[in-house]
């Protein structure tokens, strides 16, 4: 059976191909849902250090792990490599406090295959075999200043002389619900070492809250070199390995006594495999029953040799299980869906794209796919608390308090298991862009999972992230719907139009809450860009006035162009949209004319920037060229004279707009003839001249254009930075080509420099949309100030270039993401393996941010299908 075929029975609910996945978070301490603290410290309240031993409330985490879409069983790895203090059971890393950039993860590990089934996964780690260096990590990173770099397991030296592991994890579906899995320990160090593996399966805990009718306790027992679960709710769940592993059990209940000195409910609580592995302490069930239980292998590999083990997990029919298949059909399974793998990405990944970059995108792909996370969160629970527990005061009034309606209990695409282990409304809308190259019907039902009613607000508004769900993210949520639809042949109408209902919704919250003098321009805060603009632009303004956004000006112009594109598409099969078409073409010109009439254009400047528009009237231009002038180029569109011939009425109100506003000539008046001879119409923010005017800007080197794509801030402001005098104080932004130096939003991200994927894609699609309006005529200056005239096109194809190349080898071997770490540069084990870090060096393209992000970056999958199509 093909992976098509597996997708298709899944989409069609034959198969429940999807059911079982890698859907266990890798970090659930730290977070939001885990955090019962006064005053929202989530860092501090639930640590690293309490992880293996304080049972998680709402998921679960571990390494390499799967789970169900529910989440009632979990498994995952254990390692312990006889010197650390505990099992390595999850990564670690540090907190907004405790890394000079904030969050960071302190290991290293890649996601370097999955289908969209997950028939097919492989899960790579690099184990140091002396002891892990966590004290190391947290001194010398608490000592380090913002403009030093952050000090990194590679820095410490534990891989120095190859002493590490090689831990891969293969898995293969021999059904929706039996995994095959080959798991190889690849000793890379010069002498022989002994590794402790612990597959581990556990059940989560739903049965401690108090909660009626849920008490109920599951059991896994040991038996030789197996596991056997039962659960009222799922069934028997069998974990069978190879050779002669030792079964251990204990609880998945909290270690009260060693956190607070407090009784607990159970003699064997859940850091019990902990405790007997790394102490020889007697915490493990003597009779082999618990809640979570391993099979324990003690593994000794010669130097430079590698030995397996094979396990198989699945669920099986009540009774006594009959021995799970580890020989010849194990390695059926595994042959058949590797090979299915790659028939499945050769289809997807265009012939003609070189095999470096064909690596990329399938990797970009695998992160995708291993970023797919259970994710649950009863807000209401959470702020009222369980029974016989009672959560601090002021939670009813704090946090995510004006979101009790929200109750999920999904599997979501996560920016990062790890780094970012929860949704974010935005960051989502670019991660179904390329998912939806490989599986649209996941894809599509994440973007409606977030329109629900569990999920948006009653006023409207979609939510950002658990940190606080009523923070404002762009609009991208109709575009992302609209690209997902031509991706999947644009066939799926229902699925357009039970988008568009909703986000009639969310766009009058937008038109409601967000455009203060009800003129058309809007102050949408930070706008997911952090700390691009000389304040904090969600925070209160230094001095009073409002702030209005050309970001979120030409957001909202795009989000407008966005439902008309939509309507269009809906109304030439029902023609009740129509009006729906009319609605937004008009209110589209509304907004791309307000931004001249309120002063967001700079014409001497030929740039959009912030406005500050004092009480008195007065308005106070934010003279900060950064990307924040650049995406009212995203608002672009372009309506045919087929598509208006079979409208008449929004034709005729194009008409009658053009004949009776003409002021709104260069918005929605520019026709030319297409390629193939028929009339057509730019809605866009630009006309041809300010088009041209703004593009000799972020094609300039010296400004936007770097090597590897348009950075987010123009490096003139390197020597000239932009500083303004409000409220007595000195605002100021500077050019800042790697990480931020201030603590503005925690700066664990910066906007003042580096080279953001998402940003980056919008423009290209825009200069492609230009293209096709313009077509072959309109040459451009490349790079600005050379003399070199290309198409608009060929701007958009190199740009696309640039950023693969972040990836790619240069010619002396170098991946411009991995900077001047000369292991990942050099060594055959690091090199070849690749990251998508969140955000990238405005110079010199080296990886920042969260280095595991692969949510937003992953575009680049999209990037290479499109050039190499």
């Amino acid at each position: 059976m093909s992976e098509r075929e597996r997708l298709a029975q899944a989409d069609s609910g034959e198969q429940p191909w999807r059911a079982w996945g890698p859907y266990l978070s890798e970090r659930a301490w730290g977070t939001v849902r885990e955090d019962y603290s006064e005053h929202g410290t989530a860092w501090d309240y639930f640590p690293h250090d309490h992880a293996r031993s304080r049972v998680y409330r709402w998921n679960e985490d571990g390494m390499a792990g799967v789970c169900d879409d529910r989440q009632l069983f979990c498994f995952a790895l254990g390692l312990w490599n006889g010197k650390d203090s505990i099992l390595k059971e999850r990564m670690f890393g540090l907190g907004g406090d405790g890394g000079n950039h904030g969050e960071d993860v302190k290991d290293y590990w890649w996601y370097e295959d999955s289908t969209p089934t997950h028939s097919w996964m492989r899960w790579r780690y690099h184990y140091p075999q002396a002891a892990f260096p966590y004290e190391d990590l947290v001194r010398t990173n608490r000592t380090r200043r913002r403009d030093e770099s952050e000090y990194e397991l590679v820095d410490t030296g534990v891989f120095d002389d190859d002493r590490f592991w090689a831990v891969t994890v293969d898995y293969a579906k021999a059904s929706p619900t039996d995994y095959c899995m080959l798991v190889t320990l690849a000793n890379r160090g010069p002498d022989e070492a002994t590794l402790h593996v612990l597959p581990t399966l556990w059940f989560r805990n739903t049965w401690s809250w108090g909660i009626p009718g849920r008490d109920h306790v599951p059991t896994i027992l040991g038996s030789g070199s197996r596991l056997i679960g039962q659960h009222r709710g799922l069934g028997q769940i069998v974990l069978e390995g190879s050779g002669e592993p030792e079964p251990l059990a204990c609880d998945n209940e909290t270690n009260t006594q060693r956190l607070w000195g407090l009784e607990g409910r159970s003699a064997y609580p859940k850091d019990g495999i902990n405790d007997y592995v790394v102490d020889g302490a007697e915490t493990v069930n003597p009779d082999g029953e618990g809640t979570k239980a391993a099979l324990h292998y003690t593994v000794t590999v010669p130097a430079r040799s590698q030995v397996a083990i094979r396990l198989r997990l699945s669920l099986t029919a009540p009774g006594p299980a009959s021995p799970l298949d580890l020989g010849e059909g194990f390695d059926t399974v595994m042959r058949l869906r590797a090979a299915e793998a790659d028939d499945f990405f050769a289809e997807v990944i265009p012939a003609a794209a070189p095999r470096e970059a064909a690596n990329v995108a399938r990797q970009a792909i695998a992160g995708l796919m291993w970023g797919k996370q259970f994710y649950h969160f009863d807000v209401e629970q959470w702020l009222s608390g369980d029974p016989g527990s009672t959560p601090p005061s002021g939670r009813r009034h704090g946090r995510n308090s004006a979101w009790w309606h929200m109750n999920s209990f999904d599997v979501i695409s996560m920016p990062d298991p790890w780094e970012y282990p929860w949704y974010a409304a935005w960051d989502l809308a670019f991660h179904c862009v390329s998912i939806a190259r490989v599986d649209p019907g996941f894809a599509k039902s994440q973007l409606l999972l977030l329109l629900r009613e569990w999920y948006m607000h009653p006023n409207g508004q979609i939510p950002a992230y658990e940190w606080a769900f009523g923070d404002v993210n762009p609009p991208v949520h109709a575009w992302a719907a609209l690209r997902v639809f031509e991706i999947d042949g644009g066939w799926d109408h229902d699925f357009l139009a039970r988008v568009l209902h909703k986000l009639l919704l969310n766009f009058t919250w937008w038109v409601n809450r967000k455009d203060v003098n009800g003129n058309n321009v809007f102050e949408g805060g930070f706008l997911g860009l952090d700390n691009v603009g000389p304040f904090d632009r969600s925070a209160a303004l230094p001095v009073a006035g409002v702030l209005e956004q050309s970001d979120g000006t030409g957001w909202m112009a795009m989000y407008a162009l966005n439902l008309l594109d939509m309507a269009v598409r809906l109304a030439i099969h029902d023609h009740t949209y129509e009006d729906v078409a009319t609605k937004f073409f008009e209110h589209y010109a509304y907004i791309g004319m307000a931004a001249y009439q309120q002063g967001l254009w700079n014409d001497e400047d030929s740039f959009f920037y912030d406005v500050l528009r004092l009480p008195d009237g007065v308005k106070l231009p934010l003279k900060v060229r950064s990307v924040v002038g650049l995406l009212p180029l995203a608002a672009t569109s372009t309506l045919t004279a087929v598509t208006l011939s079979r409208l008449p009425e929004l034709a005729a109100r194009v008409r009658w707009f053009q004949n009776r506003r003409p002021q709104y000539a260069d918005i929605v008046g520019s026709r030319r003839l297409s390629g193939s001879g028929r009339q057509q119409r730019l809605l866009a923010m630009v006309g041809q001249e300010q088009l041209l005017r703004i593009l000799a800007r972020m094609l300039d080197e010296e400004e936007f254009l770097s090597p590897y794509g348009l950075r987010t801030l123009s490096r003139s402001h390197l020597e000239k930075p932009f500083t303004i005098w409000l409220g007595g104080s000195d605002f100021t932004v500077g050019y800042e080509p790697a990480e931020s130096t201030s603590g503005l939003f925690g700066g664990n991200s910066n906007w003042r420099g580096p080279i953001w994927m998402p940003t980056n894609y919008l423009l290209i699609e825009a200069v492609r949309e230009f293209a096709t309006f313009y077509g072959d005529d309109l040459l451009v200056e490349y790079p600005t100030r050379s003399g070199r005239k290309v198409t608009l096109t060929e701007v958009a194809d190199d740009l696309s270039q640039r950023l693969i190349s972040l990836f790619l080898p240069d010619a002396d071997g170098r991946r411009p993401i991995y900077g001047q770490c000369e292991l990942f540069q050099t060594h055959p084990d690091w090199k070849d393996r690749i990251v998508f870090p969140e955000y990238f060096h405005g110079d010199n393209g080296a990886g920042l941010g969260a280095w595991h992000q692969t949510g937003w970056t992953a575009l680049v999958s999209d990037l290479i299908l499109t050039v190499y199509r």
